[in-house]
């Protein structure tokens, strides 16, 4: 039986204050979903340059102010400030970790002129890591559990193993920090660990040395009571071996009693097209037609002539190798071949951006991308494409097969971490499974199970079940919610 908890949460980015990607959205969701089920959660972020006070009510808390936090030898002052995240049914208290040195700019991790990772990042976590003791004392809130997500907030799990332990009022705190990807690690030199305030003993093989330099998110797993990750089968394949662990297979696998995964889940308030005011035709399980119309629409927009036989694929995705755009290039001309038309949202690396421009403007009748971040656009091509397209090389978790299953989109994925995880693979025998995989990282397997799909789509009743059988499914944060509660507890019974 699980008990109501308290819970602070650590995120560098929370939807809708800051966001660089799928940390954010996680990072808001599960917090709402958790409070919904009756813990007791909190939020500590920091408070970016561009975080607009007036627009979100944020407003100072007159305790919390001009408090020291020592980094290195030197000291910065810290400020709090408070606001709510506002959902659809419910309020989460968020408290801002301000300090304008540190993060009164206009990014989140790199200065978006020079493209740069700001050179102090590691100080920065560093005070933000820090700060949140200070804060839980003058409050008076110890929380059950601290819950530190990627490296940004994984000193926590240290600080309190190692500082904050001989204090009473944080002995029963214990920690969870959970991996959302282990290829971003927060590696600094070594005279990063000298401003940390920490004893010798923590830069060490078996601490938080990793070749030579100082790692957050080896010191998180090191440290954390328990780890968690965004799906059971990434969980395997970063443990498992060098080609996904990024260098922490040896001390995850070390750890795996306390090692978990447990996969996200998506907003059904936010990603619904039975209620998504994006898409221009709202449809449901029951009035799939309407699905039609969107395509229409979005083909029009792409000045694309509609053909009922021509499924319409679409992507939003960063445009880095890890989301297979090298694939999906390299396979361009056979998959142009094809009866289909292909829509692409998405920004990442500029060699991408260059190619997919030419490849653009070389088949204007079946290829259109955009290269930005549109949220409204994303939302239109989850509500209008037959076929969603996941090429990945890894992938965590995944958020946009969810949605696409949510859509009846049919998802075409590769199958690894997450997307293994949540899409069940079609059996025209028996009427099951939501959509297709394919295995080996090389263009000519995912056209094959482009061409699987193209051959099913044009069975238009067997199609719609498919379709069914995805918008059906149930991933609501509701579920990771309780998953992460029952965890919560299990960590304070031992």
């Amino acid at each position: 039986m699980t008990q109501p908890l308290n819970v602070l949460f650590l995120s560098s980015e929370v939807f809708p204050f800051a966001k660089t990607g799928g940390l954010a959205d996680v990072a808001s969701a599960l917090p709402q979903a958790l409070k919904e089920i009756g813990n007791d959660i909190r939020l500590a972020i920091p408070r970016y340059g561009f975080v607009n006070e007036r627009k979100f009510r944020i407003h100072e808390i007159i305790r919390l102010k001009n408090i020291d936090i020592p980094i290195g030898k030197k000291t910065a002052k810290l400020n709090v400030k408070s606001s709510f995240l506002v959902g659809e049914r419910i309020k989460v208290q968020i408290y801002f970790i301000d300090s304008p040195e540190f993060f009164g700019r206009p990014g989140i991790y790199q200065d978006p002129k020079a493209k740069r990772d700001y050179s102090d990042n590691d100080e920065r976590f560093i005070f933000y890591s820090r700060s949140v003791f200070e804060i839980l004392k003058l409050l008076g809130w110890a929380p059950d559990i601290i819950h530190c997500n990627d490296w940004q907030s994984a000193l926590v799990p240290v600080y309190l193993k190692k500082i904050y332990n001989k204090d009473p009022f944080f002995k029963k705190i214990k920690t969870v920090f959970t991996i959302h990807n282990v290829a971003y690690q927060g590696n600094f030199p070594k005279e990063t660990f000298h401003k940390t305030g920490l004893p010798a003993d923590v830069f060490t093989p078996d601490g938080a040395e990793f070749y030579g330099k100082f790692s957050f998110m080896k010191a998180g797993i090191v440290y954390a009571d328990y780890i968690t990750t965004v799906s059971e089968t990434y969980g395997k394949e970063i443990s498992d071996g060098e080609e996904f662990g990024c260098g922490m297979e040896g001390i995850l696998k070390k750890r795996k009693k306390v090692f978990t995964g447990i996969v996200n889940g998506i907003d059904y308030t936010i990603w619904n097209p039975d209620i998504d005011n994006y898409i221009p035709f709202k449809y449901s399980v029951k009035t799939l037609d309407a699905k039609v119309e969107n395509k229409k629409f979005l083909l029009k927009r792409f000045n694309m002539k509609y053909d009922p036989k021509a499924p319409l694929i679409g992507m939003v995705t960063r445009l880095v190798e890890q989301k297979g755009i090298d694939l999906l290039i390299n396979a361009f001309p056979e998959l142009m071949k094809m009866n289909l038309y292909l829509v692409i949202l998405g920004t990442g690396e500029r060699e991408y951006h260059s190619k997919l421009e030419a490849l653009a403007k070389r088949y204007p009748e079946k290829f259109a991308v955009e290269l930005k971040y549109d949220d409204e656009l994303s939302h239109l091509i989850e509500g209008a494409s037959d076929i969603f397209l996941m090429p990945s090389r890894f992938e965590p978790c995944g958020l946009n097969q969810l949605y696409s299953l949510k859509y009846g989109t049919v998802p075409i994925v590769r199958r690894t971490g997450g997307l293994a995880d949540t899409v069940r693979e079609v059996n025209l025998q028996k009427g099951t499974g939501t959509g297709f995989f394919f295995d080996d990282y090389k263009p000519h397997e995912m056209v094959k199970a482009i061409s699987r799909a193209i051959t099913l789509f044009n069975d238009g009743k067997n199609w719609q079940k498919i379709m069914k059988n995805a918008m059906v499914e149930d991933f609501s944060w509701t579920n990771s919610a309780r998953l992460y509660t029952e965890l919560y507890n299990k960590i304070l019974e031992k």
